[in-house]
């Protein structure tokens, strides 16, 4: 089947931006609040937030979204896989594009990203809402996953197609149209980039320096989540004094079921843009 993407995406732009390269970015333009969306790990900003770009155009935004580097159509480095110099290239982003200060949003290995750039690049962000992620991913329960990531690598650099079409299956998807434009969208990956972001997610750990910030913040917790447990979502809310907004979703559905969490999404960016306008 042709890997048609299963519904209108917004436009496409290549943003090169200076000591770092050619960014690519989905911006549907417009005079609305800028929201940067960073996408989770074996996503891309199509597959994470295919099903939320257009209710958040309906509300008036004008919705950023980047490929992160070894992901879809993200940079190439030749450099090893980090998250900081993921955090650093949308915040390039949005001082190329002068949409500083901007709302950011990160889902899963995007929020760790979020983290690193309230951290390193507070200027460029006017409120943050982070989603299904954690502080950290340490715990016993992961460990295993993590040291699994060589295998990973290889297996994506062997037989990619024949990989993604077998996890692909794992999580249920039958054959179908949309399917196929899925794989054709997984096999944009770079193997080498993705096992190293698993590794990095591994050594994640933003407890020793993440604190309650000068911005508005919010956390949306995908409640019935199996791959970033609620309760270390609740802790990461915890740890930034961030209002919470429950989205009853498992971590993949971010994108199949967008009656469920789209409206959590909604919820938070107003509750964030509320309070950044009263101390305005």
């Amino acid at each position: 089947m042709p890997p048609v993407p299963p519904s209108q995406l917004p436009p496409a732009r290549t943003l090169v931006a200076p000591g770092r390269g050619e960014l690519f970015m989905r911006d549907t333009g417009g005079d609305g609040p800028a929201v940067m969306l960073l996408h989770g790990w074996i996503a891309s900003a199509d597959l994470n937030w295919r099903t939320v770009y257009g209710d958040l155009v309906d509300a008036g935004y004008r919705v950023l979204a980047i490929d992160h580097r070894g992901h879809g159509r993200g940079l190439r480095p030749l450099e090893r896989f980090r998250l900081a110099d993921c955090a650093a290239d949308a915040a390039a982003a949005m001082r190329e594009l002068e949409v500083a200060p901007a709302l950011v949003v990160g889902y899963s290995m995007g929020g760790a990203i979020a983290q690193l750039i309230a951290r390193d690049h507070l200027d460029v962000v006017s409120g943050l809402v982070l989603s299904g992620t954690a502080q950290h991913w340490r715990g016993p329960e992961t460990r295993r996953y993590w040291r699994a990531m060589s295998a990973l690598g290889v297996a994506l650099s062997l037989s990619p197609i024949r990989t993604w079409s077998w996890g692909l299956r794992r999580v249920g998807l039958p054959e179908s149209e949309e399917t196929s434009w899925l794989l054709s969208e997984l096999t944009r990956h770079s193997a080498r980039d993705i096992a190293e972001a698993g590794r990095e997610l591994g050594r994640f750990d933003s407890r020793p320096w993440l604190r309650p910030l000068d911005v508005p913040m919010a956390v949306v917790v995908t409640t019935q989540d199996e791959a970033v447990p609620p309760r270390k979502q609740y802790e990461l809310a915890a740890a930034l004094d961030a209002r919470v907004f429950e989205a009853p979703i498992r971590h993949l559905e971010v994108a199949s079921r967008p009656d469920r969490y789209n409206a959590a999404l909604l919820d938070a960016l107003a509750a964030i843009s509320a309070r950044e306008r009263a101390t305005t």
